[in-house]
């Protein structure tokens, strides 16, 4: 295993690019500098400046790189799809114009990755469980598929920017089965898989496992830790995932349920090479805490061994 840390704009709560409790963005770039990261993801759309050339002078000052940009949106919707297009076109020119992370040791593909996300959606981010979970119809989900064909091929015909599926609490691919039929629909040819260890944690995937079980299509690794005694409040109540997480169910690293020692030893045996971005999804007014809570996470992560 060779990787990095980089971190997010999400662990200041930045979900929504329009929050006006979000911490000015200046400040959010200074802390993860002076935390020590080099690298970074751009957050939600629209978070950090979208002039690549005032974001490049900004992000020099601080020594950063950029290692992804994200869409959060509805993938299923043929209404949301022109907007999507749009954004797309809009992040990826951003993602091949600003200083971005380097390529890690045996890499196939390199920084900057295009991590595409389908939505949270109503009818899905309560009752974590897949045998209660609405599912989409064939026709649905192949237009879903096509959708995020069509996203691939424009980040990287027309930038050269890798995308990667990530995984999400609420959103039409959450669990395993939905994770292995969309790797299985969407060739390796047109994209990767972002493996993020407390989304699966959430769906009833064991980490270790999910790592062992896509080791091949994993490209991009997002890190996160979840309080258990929170986590068993939120199911028990249905409570959505975003209210979940304003409520403290992500924690520092080290301190919640999974483990991050079979996590290390699963990523050694599938030999991954890349960026572990660490994440603590909160309420963006809760931002007292978060260097002290990432200082945490790195210091336990280093503990065991990583990076």
């Amino acid at each position: 295993m060779f990787c990095k840390f980089s971190s997010c704009p999400g662990s200041w709560g930045i979900e929504d690019s329009q929050n006006p409790e979000n911490s000015p963005w200046g400040i959010v770039l200074d802390e993860i500098s002076n935390i020590g990261f080099t690298a970074l993801e751009l957050g939600p759309y629209g978070y950090l400046p979208s002039n690549a050339a005032f974001l490049t002078e900004e992000l020099n000052k601080r020594n950063l790189q950029i290692v992804a940009g994200t869409l959060y949106d509805d993938l299923v919707s043929k209404e949301s799809f022109t907007r999507i297009v749009k954004k797309t076109h809009e992040i990826c020119s951003v993602l091949s114009s600003v200083p971005t992370a380097a390529a890690l040791g045996k890499q196939t593909h390199s920084p900057p990755y295009y991590v595409v996300i389908d939505a949270v959606k109503p009818e899905r981010e309560k009752l974590p469980r897949s045998v209660k979970a609405a599912m989409l119809s064939s026709d649905l989900w192949q237009q879903m598929v096509s959708h995020i064909k069509e996203i691939a091929k424009i980040s990287f015909d027309g930038y050269g920017v890798r995308s990667v599926i990530h995984h999400h609490a609420g959103g039409y691919i959450d669990y395993l089965d939905e994770i292995d039929k969309v790797l299985s629909d969407i060739s390796e040819d047109h994209i990767g898989l972002c493996f993020d260890t407390g989304h699966a944690y959430y769906a009833g995937i064991d980490p270790e496992q999910g790592i062992r079980r896509y080791g091949s299509r994993i490209e991009y690794v997002h890190f996160k830790d979840i309080d258990k005694s929170v986590y068993e409040v939120v199911i028990d109540e249905n409570i959505g995932f975003y209210e979940a997480c304003f409520k403290r169910l992500m924690c520092p690293i080290g301190e919640g349920a999974l483990d991050y020692s079979s996590i290390r030893r699963a990523l050694i045996d599938i030999d991954y090479h890349g960026w572990i971005t660490l994440e603590q999804d909160r309420h963006p007014s809760d931002t007292d805490n978060v260097p002290d809570c990432i200082n945490k996470s790195v210091t336990q992560l280093q503990k065991l061994g990583y990076c």
